[in-house]
């Protein structure tokens, strides 16, 4: 399958790198090495990061936390992660657009569909920060939107895991991986690839999702060039 644009979805716990709390700066820098790499093979990115490495809108409501301010609380934490890796990205001379789901002028753009394309097209990478702008949906769902808004090809999920197993990998020595596995068998296994919400956009749309570890460096670029590294989830 060739990829001429691409959603990819990184998650904000693995920003932390070796760290219990914020923004590993080798970790950013080995994720913006492998962004501007693919992108100089000329595949447009479209990125959404999460923000569980700074602040999760559900755990600060569990804590008390009123749920529609934790999760602004959590859409503001992926707009530093963005800011951080919009930076790494412009001090290796990749051109990159932030847009943000929340009007925050001059932080980032107030992002439309139309201006993240034409930033695409330009060669630019879009950082698409802030969620989908409402309380309740996570950056799964928000990077399901994006994905589909943008007529990507396929979603990238960056995660620690490199790729969907039978059961989560981290606590069962017995799981076994897919090669590649339907929306519906996600759903008959409850396998957490992404939140019901996500998967089913991505079913009903007709965007496939690709989940691999970004954390083993040059991995993205192995997983767009169609080398067997991670899982594909299709229709």
């Amino acid at each position: 399958m060739q990829f001429k644009r691409i959603l990819l979805k990184l998650s904000g716990e693995s920003l932390m790198g070796d760290k219990q709390y914020g923004i590993d700066e080798k970790q950013l820098q080995e994720y913006a090495e492998q962004i501007h790499e693919v992108a100089q093979g000329g595949v447009q990115i479209g990125i959404v990061i999460g923000g569980g490495n700074i602040f999760r809108g559900l755990n600060g409501a569990a804590k008390g936390f009123d749920r529609v301010k934790g999760d602004q609380m959590g859409m503001l934490a992926t707009v530093i992660n963005s800011l951080a890796l919009s930076s790494a990205l412009s001090a290796i001379g990749q051109k990159n657009r932030l847009f943000t789901a929340l009007r925050m002028e001059p932080v980032g753009e107030f992002y439309s569909k139309w201006k993240a394309i034409e930033s695409l097209e330009k060669g630019e990478i879009a950082i698409m920060a802030a969620g989908t702008g409402s309380p309740f949906f996570t950056t799964d769902t928000a990077s399901a939107l994006r994905g589909i808004e943008i007529e990507a090809d396929a979603m990238f999920k960056g995660t620690r895991v490199d790729g969907v197993y039978t059961a989560d990998p981290e606590k069962d020595p017995t799981a076994t991986k897919f090669k590649t596995i339907s929306f519906d068998e996600v759903y008959h296994r409850g396998l957490k690839v992404m939140d019901l919400t996500a998967t089913t956009m991505c079913k009903e749309n007709n965007l496939p999702i690709v989940v691999f570890d970004m954390d083993c460096y040059g991995n993205l670029k192995k997983v767009i060039d169609g080398e067997d590294i991670g899982t594909l989830v299709h229709i």
